[in-house]
């Protein structure tokens, strides 16, 4: 039998704490490289993975992102961070990543010869996801916003398509592979604290971000110190947030 120190999922989510003092101790790249990776295989809308994850273990990076972090004590001592890095403005990309995937699946045939399914999913991708993400100044937006309102009187349709709508799927996919990344960490005893307390201009200039992308947060890595979790963990009672219908 082999024995392992890894936590099961359960486990996982409840060792999970944002932790605000980290030890001296240092993590395994490896091991933290291996949990980002975990974090790749998150939901992600429409697959289209509008997300990079930036992997701090330079000393100097770490000492202007913890500038950059209002010097909060879980940056001050983290020993390594990831910045997950939401990139609405690569649909473009993505979109031909998903297409040129699909029809490597689909084998080396005529277009004529997919089948009824396969050709829906290129539809999918060179037809809707365009009429989505497509945007200029926001106007566009605001026109498809008023056309499927319009629509939307009469049957069911998608009504969030404005450029600032876009931003939040692609920062909701970003939030559910960080999610991904602090379980996997926890999972083998590592910790974390997710900051969104951060000066995102000065973050993308230290690392060389486009304009054009979003910070999503700043996870800071490393081993809790016996004070490094500020209490019990606090939660609603649960019947104050579950409905069942």
């Amino acid at each position: 039998m082999v024995v392992t120190n890894e936590k099961i999922v359960s486990e996982a989510i409840k060792f999970r704490r944002s932790v605000r003092v980290f030890k001296k101790d240092s993590l395994d790249n490896e091991k933290v490289k291996d949990c980002i990776q975990l974090a790749t295989l998150a939901a992600t809308s429409s697959n289209m993975q509008l997300w990079e994850f930036y992997h701090i273990i330079s000393p100097e990076i770490l000492k202007q992102l913890t500038v950059a972090s209002f010097d909060q004590g879980a940056a001050r001592t983290a020993q390594q961070m990831v910045v997950v890095v939401a990139r609405k403005d690569l649909w473009k990309k993505r979109k031909q990543s998903n297409i040129a995937f699909l029809q490597s699946q689909y084998g080396d045939k005529l277009a004529s010869e997919y089948s009824k399914r396969e050709k829906f999913a290129l539809k999918y991708y060179q037809k809707i996801i365009p009429s989505i993400y497509a945007d200029f100044l926001g106007i566009l937006g605001m026109v498809k916003f008023f056309a499927f309102k319009v629509i939307g009187l009469f049957r069911p349709i998608y009504r969030q398509a404005r450029q600032s709508d876009m931003r939040i799927v692609a920062h909701k996919s970003a939030g559910l592979a960080a999610q991904n990344f602090m379980i996997s960490m926890a999972a083998i005893n590592y910790d974390t604290c997710p900051m969104e307390g951060f000066d995102s201009k000065m973050v993308k200039k230290i690392l060389n971000l486009p304009s054009s992308s979003e910070v999503n947060m700043i996870i800071a890595c490393g081993l809790r110190e016996e004070n490094g979790v500020y209490g019990e963990r606090f939660r609603l009672p649960f019947e104050e947030v579950y409905f069942k219908m």
